[in-house]
């Protein structure tokens, strides 16, 4: 290994190469999978050979998907997992079971294989990349949509499920027997009893060792703490023989409920993406590209097959056990499609076993590993094909029926912002119509009183008819999305030009549209801006009366110059230069300040 003789070196040439790919692969929207699997192939044994031991980069990269599935462990305490038990026993169980079925029939049918080979087949290839999925579902925010959810079950069952087959295949294989020299009892009884140490000691000693550790204020020994926590427990999970990734699984659910859980999962997650990446680095460096240029077509068939065979099951298992909607169910098949991690680990137990020759092993990787680079790109376009609906909001009728006298108020989003809007409304009596579009809101806002607080969304001109827009005197747009407050004020101001209308505002330019709307923009975070500098003033020195003096001033040539800059607005230059002005000539009127100056020490 002439280029692996320096640790030094090989952490470059890692760092070097996603430092280079990753961030080119997200600009092209590909995603960062993908950016690390090139990265490994490129300094892996098949092109630059700057890398030529991949092995020795595998067994540290396993880290990250250890540390990936403590993490889930610790967003999943045991009661959501009780809740989500039909989608992980049930959903989870049919898609292993049919496309380890499907997949094993064509091995043994169509390849003529064995059917210990068959069923290592069709079980392997039935996994799914826990990492990757989760990687590209987290990327497009689409953990908490149906099809995410129902990915994650899906791949936390199979997870489990690995266990059990790594555990069978010397039995499958014919080299294991039931006897007292392959499978002592004691064997097993120590797996009981570390699994049983790892409950009793995540339930009863962790949290008095995590209050300690904090107490002595230290954050690298907090650090250190997290992961010795985490590769501990896969430590000895391993020496039990049972899989790592299992036990820091289970060591997540154990800490799920902690109160310290936040904070493990911010010491641990920085480490987390940087083993992932390398274990998907790992991956790309271990595909042999010499048997991809000998034998393309092999290769080529055995990805479309892997895709073409899960595809469709997952859609159906999707559609019909998970009750998703047809373009849920394409997307959930589309990420789960190609094969997972936990397959490289069964299929190179299944090689050492004899279960498999050297070119079948091969192929399987090197389809495994195009699989998983063809999923971003699938990604890519097929989920553009198949645009998603909004799910439909279950509201109670008592919130979308909207009653009462005739307000003098409508308040447009019950948002931080809409919620104080509403209190002073009802403190001062003043009769107000409140809508908003999320259920929990109103039944939170519902839920302090009787207030009229309803669900209804403003850009629908029948809600407003049926909110009494028209015998209001004010409208007031809260809600937090600047493109929504937009096209509120200017629907409103369209049906019904006699009301006034004070929308929130989200910045400068905000303001100015707003402006050219007709509203009375406020500035969300101006006034209270301001009062934090007036805190500031005051503890800087300042008395009471300067400090609110120069706080006037300054809230008053800001909204002059304000003023000025919505003539120009839509001139970039004559805005820079304007604010050049307004800054010199602020700190004029402050040095100019007719209050004696107090020194700021």
């Amino acid at each position: 290994m002439p280029h692996d003789g320096s640790l030094l070196q090989a952490a470059v040439m890692f760092l070097l190469a996603a430092v280079l790919t990753v961030p080119l692969a997200r600009r092209l929207q590909l995603g960062a999978v993908l950016g690390y699997l090139l990265a490994g192939v490129l300094i892996g044994p098949s092109v630059l050979k700057l890398v030529t031991d991949p092995e020795s980069v595998a067994r540290v990269s396993e880290l990250g998907v250890v540390l990936l599935l403590f993490i889930i462990g610790l967003e999943l305490s045991p009661r959501r997992l009780w809740v989500m038990r039909r989608s992980v026993f049930g959903v989870g169980l049919a898609q292993v079971l049919l496309t380890a079925l499907a997949i094993g029939l064509v091995a043994w049918l169509a390849f003529a294989k064995s059917l210990s080979t068959a069923a290592v087949l069709g079980f392997g290839l039935a996994l799914s990349s826990t990492a990757f999925g989760l990687q590209i579902l987290a990327e497009r925010k689409e953990l908490t949509s149906p099809h995410g959810r129902l990915a994650f079950a899906i791949l936390l069952f199979q997870d489990i499920a690995a266990i059990p087959l790594i555990a069978l295949l010397p039995l499958l294989s014919g080299a294991g027997h039931l006897d007292t020299e392959e499978m002592d009892s004691r064997d097993v009884l120590l797996a009981v009893a570390v699994i049983g140490a790892v409950i009793v000691g995540g339930r009863y000693l962790l949290r008095p060792v995590f209050r300690v550790v904090l107490k002595a204020g230290l954050k690298e020994v907090s650090t250190a703490t997290s992961l010795l926590v985490v590769i501990g427990t896969a430590w000895l999970m391993e020496l039990a023989g049972v899989s790592m990734a299992l036990g820091a699984f289970i060591a997540g659910l154990l800490l799920a409920d902690s109160e310290y859980r936040h904070e493990l999962e911010a010491q641990i997650e920085p480490f987390k993406g940087l083993l992932l990446g390398l274990f998907f680095m790992s991956v790309g460096m271990s595909a042999d590209l010499g048997l991809l240029l000998r034998e393309p077509v092999a290769v080529m068939v055995l990805t479309v097959m892997l895709m073409a065979l899960k595809l469709p099951l997952l859609y159906l298992v999707g559609r019909f056990g998970g009750g998703l909607d047809r373009a849920h169910a394409i997307r959930l098949g589309i990420v789960l499609a190609a094969g997972g991690e936990f397959a490289f680990v069964v299929f190179k137990l299944a090689f050492e076993q004899g279960m498999l020759d050297a070119r079948l092993h091969g192929l399987l990787v090197l389809g495994i590993t195009l699989s998983m680079a063809v999923t971003p790109l699938l990604v890519l376009t097929l989920f553009r094909l198949f645009t998603l609906k909004p799910a439909p909001v279950e509201v109670p009728s008592e919130y979308a029926r909207i009653e009462g006298d005739e307000p003098r108020v409508v308040v447009a989003g019950m948002g931080r912002m809409g919620q104080i809007v509403a209190r002073v409304l009802r403190a001062q009596r003043v009769p107000f119509v409140a809508l908003d579009t999320a259920v929990e809101m109103i039944e939170y806002g519902r839920s302090l009183g009787s207030m009229p607080l309803f669900y209804g969304d403003p850009l629908r001109p029948e809600i407003l008819r049926a909110a009494k827009v028209d015998k209001a005197e004010f409208f007031i747009v809260a809600t937090d999305d600047p493109e929504t407050n937009l096209k509120t004020t200017e629907l409103v101001k369209r049906l019904y030009p006699h009301i006034k209308v004070i929308a929130r505002a989200r910045n400068r330019q905000h303001v100015h549209r707003l402006l050219d709307l007709g509203a009375v923009p406020v500035r969300e975070t101006f006034h209270s801006a301001l009062e934090m500098s007036r805190q500031a003033l005051l503890g800087l020195g300042l008395d009471e009366d300067k400090a609110n003096a120069r706080i006037r001033r300054f809230q008053r040539h800001d909204e002059e110059v304000l003023a000025a800059q919505h003539e120009v607005y839509d001139d970039h230059a004559a805005v820079i230069q304007t604010a050049r002005e307004a800054r010199a000539e602020l700190e004029t009127l402050f040095d100019s300040d007719p209050l004696e100056k107090k020194a700021v020490q």
